[in-house]
């Protein structure tokens, strides 16, 4: 068993990785009593949205589907390639494109919806979201569970297109590397990151240290750290084996 670490050398993997874990926080959440949930599902909810305003996250998603289209072309001329399994994906790139490239973003109907804006605001403060500074939000979380799960259902399909198109870029870019098995004699690693996007690091479940990554697209570095009551962390200098896939 191993626990897995991932580190983007870029900001737009960093942006793809930050949504991605809050999609599976949007998605998980819903399966929760809506009681239970909706604090994770709206402060995950609200801080997609952010992302997508603050980022153009919609045209690296394209160019990055449009690399993927090309190169999807060029392996189905390889020989013993799967075919139906490429086409398959090759048609839902090119769907992805075309949905991506209408003229307004779908998502965007959630800066319009009136009810989600009455508690963007206050789920932006530190503790602002108590039911009794939002009535509003007590008064849903009573309706029937069948109109709050259509709800939410609802607002999350309205972000389906970007989850999709994330999903499919971020598979193809973990798949470009194989994991290495590297032994380190001081707790440090480094190398060029040329060409690189994504760091993936596997540590034994069972050890006693972790990595912490610093770099950029033009070099990284890999230093092992022990947890440390005192200080929160100390560095290792022992002799360390992980493995890492440079994508």
């Amino acid at each position: 068993m191993t626990v897995l670490y991932e580190h983007p050398l870029n900001e737009r993997i960093r942006n793809y990785l930050k949504l991605e874990q809050l999609f599976a926080q949007l998605n998980s959440s819903q399966l929760l009593d809506v009681h239970l949930g909706h604090p994770v599902y709206f402060n995950a909810l609200f801080s997609v949205v952010d992302t997508l305003e603050r980022n153009d996250i919609r045209g690296d998603l394209i160019k990055d589907l449009e690399k993927l289209e090309q190169n999807l072309v060029l392996w189905s001329k390889a020989p013993d390639i799967n075919n139906s399994a490429l086409e398959d994906t090759l048609k839902q790139t090119v769907e992805l494109i075309c949905k991506l490239k209408g003229n307004a973003p779908i998502w965007c109907q959630l800066k319009e919806d009136k009810f989600l804006s009455s508690l963007k605001q206050r789920f932006a403060i530190q503790g602002g979201s108590s039911t009794f500074d939002l009535p509003q939000l007590q008064y849903w979380l009573y309706r029937a569970t069948k109109t709050t799960s259509s709800d939410m259902q609802r607002w999350s399909a309205l972000l389906h297109q970007i989850e999709s198109a994330l999903a499919l870029i971020l598979k193809f870019t973990r798949l470009k590397a194989e994991f290495d098995t590297i032994i380190t004699e001081s707790g440090f690693y480094q190398d060029n990151g040329e060409g690189l996007a994504l760091l993936r690091i596997k540590v034994p479940k069972d050890a006693d240290y972790f990595p912490t990554v610093s770099g950029n697209r033009f070099r990284y570095s890999i230093r092992f750290m022990l947890p440390c009551n005192e200080s929160g962390r100390r560095y290792s200098n022992q002799a360390t084996s992980f493995e890492l896939a440079r994508c």
